[in-house]
């Protein structure tokens, strides 16, 4: 029973979240029904751009919210607290709502926002909150209200979510792929089995792979691997009865975060369970303190025992070559509307090390995959979305050149500001881009003449 048991957890790692990653020789691809767009759309929107700042230190705040004021629409900060906000003309006079986990909610006027050096001071909450030995109910006991409670507190119906989806990789320093998308994202009730649907509604790509590189680290799923973050959704990582069992719980405190009362979790695997076979997970779990809804997680894969970390990567890759994670973190993040939540904001953060048998060097690879829900809305009256236009969530990305050059590419949706590191790779590509272009001109001239 034990070995069933145990095979079954293991079983569930690979399926819900860890089938992510493929190995390949150069150039293999894999078709799918992806659009990819370079046609601008008409702008009726104007756009911000930012930065979210503590007030006294001035030091920038990642992943904060921003949520225009008496809607869904809401975008992240990125790790460098930047922004790019950009507003339809009908909702030139609204505010953006900007929240943050120990800071006091700040409402910001959008006439008062700069194009492209607005500066937004969160200040931190001053007072000492309530100790939390007055909470009656141990943590695993929170915890399992949370999922008892899931189907008062999420969504109990079908929507469709607009999400915004960034996808890269890194050999050692530099970037070899780079893919962005918008996505709808047929997201069923939190109640039910039903999986969700992703459908690409506008996608760019650019892949540096060389002749040179013995490998392409391409990664399988997209979309599916920030959904499956969703641990409401897919409790298995955690929340089931046996899952709950490998773990101890600790409260630690708790903080504001969108002006609401929240307990603080932490969890890491119990030591007395020395038979689990597969590794498994530390951090903290956030806790609205009233629904008992589950706001945030933050935590990330015990990767110690390499060898048994690298078995629940599902990865094909060459011969005479041994693949290891460096690290495993993941982020996902909750929204509320009119007392029901939804999925939000995801963010995976992996590293690999492939050793080569009787070669002097190892190749490190490094992906941070994310999607943030822009929009969302009950899907009632709408039609269902053919199996022709669902992405596959075994689906890699085709590989293709376009994109990073249309300026409006996005245009009125909402994006992730990127990363300074992404934004400067972005550039880059742009460069080459244009220099492909210009040499293909002289080619062309060359051979008319």
């Amino acid at each position: 029973m034990k070995t069933q048991k145990h095979f079954h957890q293991k079983s569930i790692v690979r399926s819900c979240l860890f089938a992510l990653f493929l190995i390949s020789i150069p150039n293999f691809t894999v078709a799918t029904n992806m659009q990819i767009s370079e046609n601008p759309d008409v702008k009726n929107y104007t756009v911000y751009k930012g930065i979210v700042v503590d007030q006294k230190s001035g030091s920038p705040i990642e992943f904060a919210n921003m949520t225009i004021e008496g809607t869904t629409t809401s975008i992240v900060t990125n790790k460098e607290g930047e922004f790019t906000l950009k507003v339809p003309d009908e909702l030139s006079h609204a505010k953006v709502i900007v929240s943050y986990m120990g800071y006091k909610n700040k409402l910001v006027s959008i006439s008062s926002l700069k194009p492209k050096t607005s500066r937004i001071e969160m200040v931190q909450i001053p007072f000492q909150l309530r100790e939390v030995t007055v909470i009656s109910k141990n943590a695993e006991t929170l915890i399992r209200d949370v999922m008892a409670n899931k189907g008062n507190n999420y969504l109990d119906e079908p929507a469709r979510m607009t999400g915004f989806f960034r996808e890269s990789i890194k050999k050692d320093d530099n970037y070899v792929s780079l893919s962005e998308a918008v996505v709808d994202i047929y997201k069923q009730p939190y109640t039910t089995f039903k999986t969700d649907v992703v459908k690409i509604h506008k996608a760019r790509k650019k892949t540096n792979y060389t002749k040179s590189d013995i490998v392409a680290f391409k990664i399988r799923g997209g979309p599916y691997n920030t959904l499956d973050l969703d641990i409401i959704k897919n409790p298995e990582l955690f929340f089931t009865e046996n899952m709950l069992s490998n773990y101890s719980f600790n409260l630690e405190g708790n903080t504001l975060i969108d002006n609401k009362m929240i307990y603080i979790v932490s969890f890491k695997p119990r030591h007395d369970k020395p038979e689990i076979p597969v590794p498994l997970y530390s951090g903290k779990i956030y806790i609205d303190a009233q629904s008992l809804a589950l706001k945030s997680a933050i935590f990330n894969l015990n990767i110690e025992n390499k060898e048994m970390a690298s078995r629940l990567f599902n990865a094909k890759k060459p011969f005479r070559a041994t693949l290891y994670p460096l690290e495993a973190t993941y982020r996902i993040d909750y929204r509320e509307k009119d007392g029901k939540w939804y999925y939000g904001y995801s963010r995976i953060d992996l590293g690999f090390r492939i050793k080569w048998n009787k070669k002097l060097f190892d190749t490190n690879y490094y992906s941070t995959i994310e999607m943030a829900v822009i929009d969302w809305e009950p899907t009632k009256g709408m039609k269902p979305v053919s199996r022709k236009e669902r992405l596959k969530p075994s689906a890699i990305l085709v590989d293709r050149p376009t994109g990073f050059t249309e300026s409006d590419f996005w245009g009125e949706h909402n994006i992730i500001e990127p990363d300074k590191s992404i934004e400067s790779a972005i550039e880059k590509m742009k460069e080459n881009m244009e220099k492909q272009k210009a040499n293909q001109f002289i080619a062309n001239e060359m051979e008319n003449k």
